[in-house]
């Protein structure tokens, strides 16, 4: 059976940046608040106490979240710098086109134009500073909004967010998709001979 610090650990992680109120907590866990405090302050120490782990549990305002430990921030900060980092999946990019076109958006907004969960493509983007956190959306629980940096115009060359494409031609290539052989063989194979 999975333990509820186990469960907790999950959470965190799936939560990101936004991370988990008590409230939260012991809503996803079925537990009091109460047994939500100590859960997360258990994890807490037994993360810090672990040597082998390089996250911890961080406690921010009334929130909790799931980060990396600060003696992490050289191997971090030398991962980021280099080409292990430099290019951007195709989730990165596709994250990157939907905050690009409806900026400001919540991180669940994003989600459900993908279909998926977009937690570490948004996070990705968030370090290469291409996309900020900037406000929350005025619904309930205050969803962070996110939107594209002055250093995104930047590095695609564009004056102002008017000089993105406009979304209209994207759609006609959507609509009008080329039409694809899903049986067409590979011309590096051998074909094999009629005879046989």
């Amino acid at each position: 059976m999975i333990n509820k610090s186990a469960e907790l650990e999950a959470l965190l992680y799936l939560a990101g940046d936004d991370g988990l109120s008590l409230a939260d907590i012991a809503e996803f866990l079925n537990i009091q608040q109460t047994a939500a405090r100590q859960l997360a302050e258990h994890l807490q120490q037994q993360l810090l106490q672990t040597q082998a782990c390089g996250l911890q549990v961080l406690q921010v305002g009334d929130r909790y979240k799931l980060t990396t430990k600060a003696d992490m921030s050289q191997i971090a900060q030398k991962f980021l710098q280099t080409g292990a980092s430099s290019k951007l999946s195709q989730a990165a990019l596709e994250v990157l086109a939907i905050v690009a076109y409806q900026q400001p958006i919540t991180r669940a907004e994003i989600d459900e134009l993908r279909g998926v969960n977009s937690h570490g493509a948004l996070q990705t983007l968030i370090w290469r500073n291409l996309v900020i956190s900037k406000g929350h959306k005025a619904v309930a629980g205050s969803p962070r909004l996110y939107q594209t940096t002055d250093y995104f115009l930047q590095y695609f060359g564009l004056g102002s967010l008017a000089d993105l494409p406009a979304q209209e031609q994207f759609t006609e290539e959507i609509e009008q998709p080329a039409a694809i052989d899903l049986f067409q063989q590979n011309n590096d194979e051998p074909q094999a001979n009629k005879g046989d």
